[in-house]
Parts: structure tokens; sequence; C-alpha cells
């Protein structure tokens, strides 16, 4: 049972909880539980082995045994119990951005709802609006997100939550003795922002032990199919896993093909055809001259190329192209020229400028914070906390933003007191954009910021000109370093709301206000395609944990792959530079 699953297991009973209207201090602490076990990088299961669970954050003796209970028996009697009380429908019905376990609950009951379906005619029919707590707006929104509720997408993991399963698998076969090699591939391996299928590809001449070896971990739920060289498992969330076991002649012909994408090896085969070639995942081989045709190559004829994918692509006059950016763009047309980017890479992260602490809604002290980030390596950080508008955050006024920076102003001197620091605190805020324009803190306190953030959290549901013209708005405002996640989406639960990207885009570029990759695995915003047109406009991007918590400090390598996908190097990147080098690139 890995931590995403736990943390999965727990954000959904807090959802059942609140949809019975159980006690909110109950429901918050299984979601602020999730949210802890979510953000962790070590296991459970080990942390478990060395120390009481109830050292965690937030983690009583109730929570503890709800976690040993999943570790070791893989189920929990307290959800089926839950589930068992709720609706199915009511799983679907909050599946709709915007409704929540409560709206959800009384559009259920009011409605009679049975499915989505349901749900969409009544909306057609006015009878929603009816409702107390609703109304025609509410109605017209919950009949455009529908769709997005439907969206097969929605049943893709996070990427970070593939990660965990993959780590978790990938450290289980290699202690397979007839393993010489494993890899995962597939969209994962390509850093994509969701998972569907996880694919593993392993080197080995004793494929039945291997294949016996993976129907053995603990995390297997069923075998979907088992072969001489494939197994497939259902694994941990539900997720299907495919292993292949591949000869080492093939295994770097395999782990391209089924690495992909579909798009990328089209181009790729049209490419060796027009060079005699054929590319499979056994390798590359030389079709026959009577078979130019169009028939595929004989997979019995001696390949060219197959052993690494380094190899396969030199077989048709090509470096090796990351696996990031196989997407079937120009990334064929850059490398025939020599001209792929040299992607930006985690090591080369400086500084991180957005993340939160317990003045607001984060869960550790400045001090902690600071500590975290001198681990990680980083020699600058901003503290940049929520300001007054977002009350729910707790979010800082004038007074207190200005205690915190003296606190920031000693902590500074402090690690200075003795030399060179070992980091630099920037005195920051995540200020808000107001819904009828400008910013909930003033200018003349803006000002003595190292670093203001600028952010959307409410109105999200104005009109795309209205939306539009508030962002822009902040990125000319001089004080302003940074827009802060600029869609506002939040993947599988909220839809971007409707902005004119590329007028954000012209109007940072033309102010020289950075755009923010928020790195959380919930948002990766900016997306791979914005961030591109970003750095096609000559803006510089900045890539930002928004960490809520020291463990939310290792997020960054998510927006690393987000940036890597948008073929970012690190020249495109703010701060992968110096602190003396950021300061110059800022526009105050």
């Amino acid at each position: 049972m890995t931590n995403a699953a736990i943390a999965a297991i727990f954000e959904h009973i807090a959802d059942l909880l609140e949809f019975r209207g159980e006690n909110v201090f109950r429901v918050r602490a299984y979601r602020n539980a999730a949210r802890t076990v979510g953000s962790m990088v070590e296991s459970l299961t080990s942390i478990r082995a060395d120390r009481p669970l109830t050292d965690l954050d937030g983690i009583g003796s109730d929570l503890a045994a709800r976690i040993g209970e999943l570790l070791d028996t893989g189920k929990l009697a307290l959800l089926d119990e839950l589930k068992a009380s709720v609706p199915a429908v009511a799983f679907d019905l909050m599946r709709v951005p915007g409704l929540g376990p409560k709206k959800a609950k009384v559009l259920i009951e009011g409605l009679n709802l049975s499915s989505l379906d349901d749900l969409e005619q009544a909306c057609r029919d006015g009878r929603v609006k009816g409702l107390k707590g609703f109304g025609a707006k509410t109605e017209s929104a919950i009949l455009e997100n529908i769709g997005f509720a439907k969206s097969p997408d929605r049943d893709r993991l996070l990427w970070n939550d593939a990660d965990a399963i993959i780590q978790e698998l990938l450290g289980w076969m290699r202690a397979c003795p007839a393993v010489r090699r494993i890899d995962g591939a597939g969209s994962w391996r390509r850093g994509r922002e969701t998972v569907g299928d996880l694919d593993l590809l392993v080197e080995s001449d004793a494929p039945t032990v291997v294949m016996d070896h993976l129907r053995a971990w603990k995390e297997t739920t069923s075998v979907l199919l088992s072969g001489d060289t494939k197994t497939s498992i259902r694994g941990p969330q539900g997720v299907q896993i495919d292993l292949r076991v591949i000869d080492a002649e093939s295994y770097g012909a395999a782990l391209q093909y089924f690495t992909g994408s579909k798009e990328h090896n089209v181009k790729l085969r049209s490419r060796a055809r027009d060079r005699g070639l054929s590319i499979n995942e056994y390798g590359v081989h030389r079709i026959p001259s009577d078979d130019r045709g169009g028939g595929a190559a004989d997979v019995r004829h001696a390949g060219i190329a197959g052993r690494s994918e380094a190899d396969v692509y030199a077989a048709v006059g090509l470096p090796w192209i990351p696996p990031e950016i196989r997407e079937g763009g120009a990334e064929i047309l850059l490398a025939e020229r020599n001209s792929l980017p040299h992607l930006v890479e985690l090591g080369e992260i400086r500084g991180d400028l957005h993340m939160h602490t317990n003045a607001t809604d984060g869960e550790d002290t400045l001090g902690e914070m600071v500590r975290a980030a001198i681990e990680r390596g980083l020699a600058y950080i901003a503290v940049t906390d929520h300001s007054q508008r977002v009350t729910m955050a707790h979010g800082l006024d004038r007074k207190r933003l200005l205690a915190q920076w003296s606190e920031i102003d000693r902590l500074n001197d402090s690690l200075a007191a003795e030399g060179d620091p070992p980091i630099v605190v920037l005195k920051g805020i995540e200020v808000d954009m107001l819904e009828k324009g400008g910013l909930d803190l003033p200018d003349e306190l803006l000002e003595k910021a190292d670093w203001v953030v600028a952010s959307l959290h409410y109105g999200q549901n104005q009109p795309r000109d209205r939306i539009t013209a508030r962002i822009i708005e902040a990125i000319e405002n001089p004080n302003v370093s940074v827009i802060g996640h600029p869609t506002g989406r939040l993947i599988n639960r909220r839809q971007a709301y409707e902005v004119d990207i590329e007028a954000v885009i012209e109007a940072a570029a033309r102010s020289g206000t950075f755009l923010e990759i928020n790195a959380n695995p919930w948002r990766l915003d900016l997306d791979d395609h914005h961030a591109a047109a970003a750095k096609k406009a000559g803006v510089k991007l900045v890539i930002s944990t928004d960490a809520h918590s020291t463990r939310g400090l290792d997020v960054m390598r998510c927006g690393i792959l987000q940036a890597r996908r948008a073929g970012l190097e690190a020249k495109d990147v703010a701060n992968t530079q110096t602190l003396a080098q950021l300061k110059k690139l800022m526009k105050k």
C-alpha cells in the first residue's frame, strides 16, 4: 500500500464523512492526513519500522491505527462501511468541479438522481436552479463542467502517484536475481501529467522466474494476463501494470518502442522507411529490396541496432532524443538539425520562490522550512505566505506581514553571522488579485518586498476578458515578480478558468514579469504547451513548489518534468540563476 494510495483513501473518507454530515473536525483530520501522507517521500512502511506513526504531524492514534490496517491488510473496514452508506452516484457527482459532498447530497436527495446523465438532464430542464442554495449561474456552471467529469482521463493517475507505485515496484523487482536490467516506459517515462497503465521492461534470460516474482508482489490484487514474455497485473489504486521480458539484443529497441509516444514512433518509422529500414520493438532491420513497397521487415534478418536506444536513433541518423519531448512535435526535426535543447535538470535549480509556513496555511515554521531548503542544497528561497484576502488560510495583513519580514531579517543576519550564509531568505508574499481589480495589499507595502507572487484565487468564474484583465493588471504592477499558477487549474479536479493566455504571455514579455510553473502535482500550471509558448515569447519561467510543508519541497522534480516537456533549458528558468543574476533579471 503506497503513500499515494493511502492519501487517496483518506481523501475519499473525508468526502464520505462530509457527505454524511459528520463532525467537521473529523473531516478536517482526514483531509490533513491525506495531505501529510501524500507529500511524503519516505514510505509509511519504512517509517513504521523505525518509529511510531504518531510522530508524524497530524497523525494521532486513531489515524495511525487506520494506516496500520491499510499497510497490513490493504483494506480498511471504515472505508467499506462508509461506502455502503453513501449512494454510488455521489462519487460521480463529486467529480464535477464545484460540487463537493454537501452540494452532491442536496442534488441527489432533491432531484432523485442516479447518474451524471440524470444531473445533466436536470440542468437542461432548469430543475437544479430551483433547489435551495443553487441558482441559474450554478446550474449553468454544472452543465459546463459535466463533460469534464465524464472524461475518461479523470481515471488516470497523477504522475507523482504513478511514480510512487513504479518506484516501489522497481525496488521489488530488482531484488529478483533473474532481473539484469529493468526500466519503466510509457507515459510515466515521458513525464506526462497523468498516467494510465504502467509499463515495465526487464532484461532477463529467465522470464518465468521474473513473472513469478511479479505475481508475488504484495500489491498484486489480480493477474490479468500471464504469458511467456508478458504478464499484466492489477496493482495499487486499480492500475494495470504490464511487464515484458526482453532479450539483450532488443532491449533498447523495446524501451524506445514502449516509451512512445505513438505519434513520435510513427514519425520515426517513416524516417526509417525512407532509409530502407524498419523499426519495431525487436530492433532496426534492413528492409529487403523486394519488400520496399510497404511490407514490414522480416525480423529473422540480422538486426543492425537494438541493444540501446542511442543505437536505434543513430541507425536513422539522429542523436538520442529525451523521452519528455517524444510527442510527435518538432523533436525529430530538431534532432536532425542537431538543435535539441539541453533540457533543464533538477540539479540546476538554485532557489525555490513560492512556499508557505504555519503563519498561514502551511504546516511547518519558518525555521523548519529554511532548514529543509538548506538540506536540499538550495541557495535561496522566498517565503510567500498568503495575503489578507485569503481568509480561509488566515492570510497576512500588513501588521503580521511586517512582523514576518522582521523575523526573516533577523534570520538572515543570524545565517550570515559567521561568513557566507548557507542560504538567503527573501521577504515575499503571495498577494491576491481582487475580483474588482487591483491587489489586496497596497503598493507602498509591496515595494518593500524582495519577491511578490500575484495569484488569482477568487472570482474564477468571471468572464474571460475580466479574468484576463485582472492578470494583466497584476503583470503590469511594478512590484509583482511572478504570476502564480496562471490558469488556476487542478488536474482531474478543476478546469482552468477562462483566460486569454496568449495575451497574458504577451504582457509578461512586455513587462518583464515572470510566469510560474507550479510544481504541485495537482497543478503543473503552466502546462507544457503554455510554458513552451512563454519561452518562445522570451518570457522567463520560474519553477516553484508552492510547498505547504518541508516535504512539499520535494515536488520540485514534478515541475522540472513539466519544464522538460516544454523544451525548457536552464537559461529559460529564472531560478536556475544565482541570486545576483536573478535580481538582474527582475524588473524592479
